[in-house]
């Protein structure tokens, strides 16, 4: 493929505007998780069981609301649903950096915030996820989605280590306040696209008749409900000990944020590989090849079970990035090719609610679970997990086998709309 092609979803126009907004407003967000850690464990002297609480103060919503989120996304026009949540969660982040920057922040103020945000957020990505398709040609898609997760990895691998310096040397409300203008710029670039009416015409049900129909999506795809099954899991007892107990090892033995953001920056470098691996290949078989990558995690985690410098962990840390950029934008192209256009938000809803189901349990449970038996160990226990439950996926044939679709020629006429501004009719199913 071309150099210029690699780009090519960028000469169309709507979703270029997609593309400018998110990239800002996760260039924001890249600064967040790092600065919400020391802001936890340094600026208020929080503990690893604090910090795992303001966590699934976020994450515990998400679950929660994201089921509605996917169905009101499937009714109501996607880049509305985003652009109000845009709006409350730059409103979030605000209020955040007065509190910070006044000292008058303390834990449960930030666990109120957070839960606020991670309900916006509920909304905001079963929507992104069905929104995506609608502004570019077919295709072009995996290519879309591989240019949004660049923008997500580019901003995780200088956000993280930014945010490091700042929460050495400064008030960590600092990052906040950039957070809270990038999601402004997030919502002017949706204010601002111009998509298709009318592309969802049917019979209108009941909420719930809406959520059934997409549970029986989900459920008719046994590829698709055993990886979210996985990944509910995966979150739970491999992410969620690795994001709680890190910043502590980090704080105890690897030289405190600076290092917790270089490791976390490793991670972004990693995922912005995957993302130019995601531009050139299409797999064949692309869930076999994106479960075989998760493996990826495994060095990282055992090297931070050993405390091992913090320079090799971030290095460690770039494969596992590759693997999940990579399955990050294959898994969104799968998603929205194998499921038809009217239900896509509901199914990425369920998608969301699974995966992250059992996260807040596992920030929670982490802190206690290594006093108990200790950090080390508790990532020992991740390590082993991961191993087996990434072998016991790859056992169900129709997750082996599952094949790519093929994707129509690029045309004159579809890139047509790319060069007079006109919206793209995109169809699915």
């Amino acid at each position: 493929m071309r150099g210029t092609e690699l780009f090519g979803a960028l000469r169309e126009r709507q979703f270029r505007l997609l593309w400018l907004g998110q990239t800002t407003s996760t260039l924001g967000d890249g600064l967040v998780p790092v600065a919400l850690a020391f802001a936890v464990i340094k600026t208020l002297d929080g503990t690893p069981t604090e910090l795992g609480l303001v966590l699934a103060a976020e994450t515990v919503p998400l679950v929660l609301f994201v089921l509605v989120g996917g169905v009101w996304a499937d009714r109501l026009p996607r880049q509305m649903v985003m652009l109000v949540s845009d709006v409350i969660r730059g409103a979030v982040q605000a209020t955040a950096a007065v509190l910070l920057l006044s000292g008058t922040a303390e834990i449960w103020h930030l666990a109120v915030l957070f839960a606020i945000y991670g309900t916006a957020d509920a909304f905001f990505q079963p929507a992104a996820t069905g929104l995506v398709p609608a502004t570019v040609s077919p295709q072009r898609l995996q290519q879309a989605n591989a240019l949004l997760g660049l923008s997500r990895s580019s901003a995780f691998v200088a956000g993280p280590a930014i945010a490091g310096v700042v929460a050495a040397v400064a008030n960590p409300g600092t990052v906040f306040v950039v957070d809270a203008v990038t999601f402004a710029v997030s919502a002017t670039s949706l204010a601002l696209l111009r998509l298709p009416r009318g592309r969802r015409q049917g019979e209108r049900h009941s909420f719930f008749a809406d959520l059934k129909g997409g549970w029986h999506e989900l459920v008719s795809h046994t590829w698709l409900w055993v990886i979210v099954v996985w990944a509910s899991t995966f979150l739970c007892i491999v992410i969620a000990p690795f994001l709680t107990l890190g910043p502590v090892i980090a704080e105890q033995s690897l030289g405190g944020p600076v290092a917790w953001g270089m490791i976390a920056a490793g991670f972004g470098a990693g995922s912005l590989c995957g993302g130019f691996l995601a531009l050139r290949w299409k797999p064949e078989r692309p869930m076999l090849v994106c479960s075989l990558l998760s493996l990826c995690i495994a060095p990282a985690m055992a090297l931070l079970a050993l405390r091992a410098p913090a320079l090799l962990i971030a290095v460690a840390q770039v494969a596992g990035g590759l693997g999940m950029g990579f399955f990050g934008a294959v898994w969104q192209t799968t998603l929205q090719q194998h499921v038809p256009e009217e239900s896509l938000s509901r199914v990425s809803a369920w998608d969301w609610m699974g995966s992250f189901a059992f996260l807040p349990l596992g920030l929670i449970l982490a802190g206690p679970v290594s006093d108990a038996i200790g950090i080390s160990t508790t990532l020992w226990i991740s390590v082993g997990y991961l191993i087996v439950s990434t072998l016991a996926v790859l056992l169900v044939p129709s997750v082996r086998n599952l094949r790519r679709l093929d994707e129509p020629e690029p045309t004159p006429e579809a890139a047509l709309p790319a060069l007079t501004g006109e919206p793209l009719e995109v169809f699915h199913g």
